[in-house]
């Protein structure tokens, strides 16, 4: 069982002071966590930033590493700081149990190395879409976002794809941060120390009071919020149609831009099919598409384009929400490939991103693998 801490400070201090500690220790050469790029915490774009500073981490610190957004997924960020190899020196990384899935899965495609790498989570409340900060709202939306996670329950205007993930819970994180059900986040603060990993991580943590105690991360609030979060994901699947009709009706509003791709974070292809001249159809072919039909779509093949990229992604996908969160359309990408994902994943017996030695399905080949999924269909 994971050895729980509690310290004696809000979640908010504990998080700084763990990060600001590790950096002044030297036991890691840089903390990646949300942050400001303004001159202060209130101004500026929210990204990922790679700290080397600890005074990024005090309070009125540019550092924002408990931000409930999600500018781009970590997964595929940290995906490209170990491409060419793991770092010399051990980098920290506080992100969200979705973007832990998708590094993993990452790795398994040879992308990325866990080595030198020192995950930290917590229980996720799921992120606002990204319009909430750029327009203005986040602030004024984030006392109701603590208030909703004290309680243990759904965030009003959190991403679709949060308010419909089950597993809030991060999966391979040396330290988990509890967030979900607990009262005295501003008083009090419980790490669950999973991994050696974890417990170096926390030795020094810049002398705040704490104890070590007997807690489970498990909770019943837990299986309330997974009931909750089941009867969403039930409505928001019956929503979208993914048979023939409905794909061409939803998919027919796609405009080409690719967004959905470029923030996907398991699309990592140097060049994609759909992004190279092999896919741009010919100047006769839309002469011929005039003359039979009277008018063509352009650019054309935007259906193709979606079905290809669900067709490789749906077994890895993680439901972490970025397509939905930047299409100009306003497609449901995100519950779509979460509906087929959810039933391919399950008749292949698979979870994107729980464990780093689980063979990935598309990577793997059984000889009766055929026969047995015929079977399963005929039923």
């Amino acid at each position: 069982m994971p050895e729980g801490l509690v310290i004696h400070t809000s979640v908010d201090q504990t998080v700084r002071a763990l990060c600001r500690s590790l950096l002044e220790s030297g036991r890691v050469k840089g903390v990646l966590a949300l942050g400001r790029n303004g001159e202060t915490n209130t101004g500026g774009g929210v990204a990922y930033s790679l700290f080397t500073d600890p005074d990024a981490f005090c309070l009125d610190g540019h550092a924002q590493p408990l931000m409930p957004l999600m500018p781009a997924n970590a997964g595929r960020l940290l995906s490209r700081l170990t491409l060419k190899g793991p770092p010399n020196e051990p980098i920290a990384a506080v992100v969200k149990p979705c973007e832990i899935r998708a590094f993993i899965e990452l790795v398994k495609f040879k992308q990325g190395s866990l080595e030198n790498i020192l995950l930290i989570s917590s229980t996720c409340s799921g992120v606002y879409p990204l319009e909430a900060d750029l327009n203005g709202d986040l602030k004024d939306r984030l006392p109701g976002y603590w208030e909703a996670v004290r309680a243990g329950k759904q965030v009003d205007g959190a991403r679709p794809s949060c308010r419909a993930c089950t597993q809030f819970v991060p999966e391979n994180a040396d330290v988990t941060i509890a967030l979900l059900g607990e009262a005295d986040l501003d008083a009090q603060c419980t790490l669950f120390l999973n991994t050696e990993k974890g417990r170096w991580l926390v030795d020094e943590i810049g002398n705040l009071e704490a104890e070590s105690l007997p807690i489970k991360l498990e909770t019943k609030t837990f299986q309330h919020i997974r009931d909750q979060r089941e009867d969403c994901r039930e409505e928001l699947f019956a929503a979208v149609e993914v048979g023939q009709a409905g794909l061409i009706h939803t998919f027919g509003r796609c405009i080409n831009c690719h967004a959905c791709m470029t923030v996907c974070p398991i699309c990592y292809c140097h060049l994609c099919y759909f992004d190279s001249q092999v896919s741009e159809r010919p100047i006769d072919f839309y002469e011929s598409e005039m003359e039979k039909k009277g008018a063509t779509r352009v650019p054309a093949d935007t259906l193709f384009f979606q079905l290809g990229r669900l067709a490789h992604m749906g077994v890895s996908c993680v439901g972490c929400g970025m397509c939905s969160d930047v299409c100009p359309a306003d497609i449901p990408i995100s519950m779509i490939f979460s509906k087929v994902g959810a039933s391919v994943q399950a008749l292949l017996d698979y979870q994107p991103g729980k464990d780093v030695t689980d063979e990935i399905p598309l990577k793997t080949f059984e000889v009766d693998e055929f026969a047995r999924i015929g079977q399963l269909e005929a039923k």
